[in-house]
Order: C-alpha cells, then sequence, then structure tokens
C-alpha cells in the first residue's frame, strides 16, 4: 500500500520476488522467453496472473525495438538548444546509446506553456513509450504532467521538489563546485565571486551551494557582492562580470557555473582591461566545446557526458520494463588548464 492509501500496481519486481527467479528472467520471459527454461517461464507467467502485473503499454514495443520511440524533450527556448552545445551532446549519446536497441529518438522542445500542452498532448497519446526529460525548471509541469499519464520519464539533473517520484541522472554539482572552488583557493585567490546557474535549476541551486560551503570550511564569508546569477548562456555571463567588476574590482578569481558563461566572462574581463589568469582567474563547469574555444583554455569541472547518456537510456528502459524509479550519480573531475 502506498502513503495515500491507494494499492500501488505491481512491478516487475513483485513478479520475480513471487516466482523465485530473478528480474533479468521476468525481463527475458516478456520479451519472447529467449534463453529461459521451460520451468522458469511457466513460474512467471504464473506469478504475473497471481500478482496481475500488467504489461506497460509502450514496453514491449520499445524493449524489442520492433517499433515505437523514445522522445528527448528539452524544457528551454529553441534558441538556447542550438547555442549550448550541451545539450547537442547529450542528444548525440542518447541519440547513439538508444539505437543500440533499435529504438528511434524524437526531439522535442517545449519552452513555454502553449509548446509544454502541445508536446503533453502528443506523448500521452501514445505516440511514445517513454521520455528524457532536459534542463527541467523547478515549477515546469512537464514531469508531473507525464508522471501522472503514466510515461515513463528520466530526468537529467535532480529534479528540485521532484526527486522522489522521478528516475534521474545527474552529476555530482555540489562536489564539483566544492573541488573547483578549493582549488581556487589552493592557487592563492581569495577575492573568489561566482557567476551562478538559474536559481530554479538543479544545477544553479548545487553549485552555488557547494561555493558557499567550501568558501567557510576555509573561514573565508561569502561576500554577496560576489555572487551574481546567470542563465547559463554567453551573454548573461559577460553582463554578469560587468556588473561584478562594477560590484568589486578587486575580484581575483570567478568560479563560473557553466563553460558558455565562462567564455562570456572572459570577454568582459578582456573589455575591462584585465588578464586571465594575471589578473583574474576563471573556471568553467561541464567540459562542453566551449570550453576548447576560450583563450586562454578554460579550467573547469568534467562532466561524463557519454557516460549520462548512456545511464539516461539505460534507466528509462528499466522504468519501462517496470522498474521503480532509481537516481544515478555521476562523479565530476577537475581539468586544469590554462585560465585558473
Amino acid at each position: 500500500m502506498s502513503s495515500t492509501g491507494r494499492r500501488r500496481p505491481p512491478t516487475i519486481h513483485d513478479v520475480a520476488r513471487e516466482a523465485g527467479v530473478s528480474r533479468g528472467t521476468v525481463s527475458r520471459v516478456l520479451n519472447g522467453g529467449h534463453n529461459v527454461s521451460p520451468a522458469s517461464a511457466d513460474a512467471v507467467n504464473a506469478a504475473i496472473r497471481r500478482t496481475g502485473y500488467v504489461v506497460n503499454r509502450h514496453a514491449r514495443s520499445l524493449i524489442t525495438g520492433r517499433s515505437d520511440s523514445v522522445a528527448f524533450l528539452l524544457t528551454e527556448p529553441q534558441e538556447r538548444f542550438f547555442e549550448d552545445p550541451n545539450f547537442n551532446v547529450l542528444l548525440r549519446g542518447c541519440t547513439q546509446a538508444l539505437a543500440a536497441h533499435d529504438i528511434p529518438l524524437l526531439l522535442m522542445i517545449a519552452g513555454n506553456e502553449p509548446e509544454r500542452r502541445r508536446i503533453s498532448r502528443f506523448i500521452t497519446a501514445g505516440h511514445v513509450g517513454g521520455v528524457l526529460l532536459v534542463s527541467s525548471h523547478s515549477g515546469n509541469p512537464m514531469a508531473e504532467r507525464l508522471v501522472k499519464a503514466g510515461i515513463p520519464v528520466v530526468a537529467c539533473g535532480k529534479p528540485l521538489g521532484q526527486s522522489r517520484m522521478l528516475a534521474y541522472v545527474a552529476a555530482d554539482d555540489r562536489d564539483g563546485a566544492r573541488e573547483m572552488v578549493g582549488h581556487l583557493i589552493r592557487t592563492g585567490r581569495r577575492r573568489i565571486a561566482t557567476v551562478t546557474g538559474p536559481p530554479d535549476t538543479p544545477g544553479g541551486v548545487e553549485r552555488l551551494a557547494g561555493y558557499r560551503e567550501t568558501l567557510a570550511e576555509h573561514g573565508m564569508p561569502v561576500d554577496e557582492r560576489l555572487v551574481v546569477p546567470g542563465d547559463y548562456s554567453r551573454s548573461s555571463g559577460e553582463a554578469a562580470a560587468a556588473e561584478l567588476m562594477r560590484r568589486a574590482p578587486d575580484t581575483d578569481a570567478v568560479f563560473v557555473a557553466s563553460d558558455l558563461m565562462a567564455l562570456g566572462v572572459m570577454t568582459a574581463l578582456e573589455q575591462a582591461g584585465r588578464r586571465v589568469p594575471e589578473d583574474v582567474a576563471v573556471a568553467g563547469f561541464d567540459d562542453s566545446p566551449a570550453a576548447l574555444d576560450s583563450r586562454p583554455a578554460l579550467t573547469t569541472m568534467r562532466v561524463q557526458w557519454d557516460r549520462m547518456s548512456s545511464e539516461m537510456v539505460r534507466v528509462l528502459l528499466a522504468r519501462i520494463a517496470g522498474e521503480e524509479p532509481s537516481a544515478v550519480i555521476l562523479p565530476t573531475e577537475l581539468v586544469r588548464r590554462d585560465s585558473a
């Protein structure tokens, strides 16, 4: 029974437990019975009848790859898809991971409410069997709508306020921020500012938290003049750096919550006559293709985009097969280059 008193539908785990076999054996029976002994197949089928387990209407076609598809749903304005290289890297990785299962991937962009309503109708009508939800902001209704409709969903990034109802795969944003700020401190920087991500995104929240915690651990109180918000765009990084130079011209390092914003920060510093890294060290986050476009080359935190893509696909296929929501947190890696 759930906490609301309603009986939850039986899952593939319940069938496996009832049959006395592994979850993998149940999955093989559901998908044709290959490499399953007759006795195990009989036990699984009997357990399905006893538990009342019903295969998700999308599951069989998706897992066998005979039909149907998966949606890559980006909840950002369309121009962000073309500006931010992370989305393209993630899309390519998910496409390749699904191709191994012969499952096509549909790109959908829902940056405003009319687009969200239209795409919700399309998805819930059964045209896709699962959704890879990318860049979901807190308060965005898409996740709740899809979950209520019974659509398997996996989020990229820890969903704010929804982590119990959604499966997700995320980078360890807080730990990565802590490592990067610690690196800046070890290089002798003492007036360390940050350009944050949006406060309604997991990266914005967790990376700012890591920044604050690390300064506090080193006895360096956070000066709120050194905290400037951005929206992950290059232009917002440029504007944030200009604001920092006005507020705190003695800033000697900037931890930026994305590589794309870091490029904007470096542009603004150059315009202000500040040298990187001699006058101001600059550090980004993501190790996206944008990090290699900067001069000097950008020190950043590497996110394992290829592994994130494959894990999102793995978790989504497990959800489609009836498994409970799960969370995967991937470590980040400090990449030292010339900017810090």
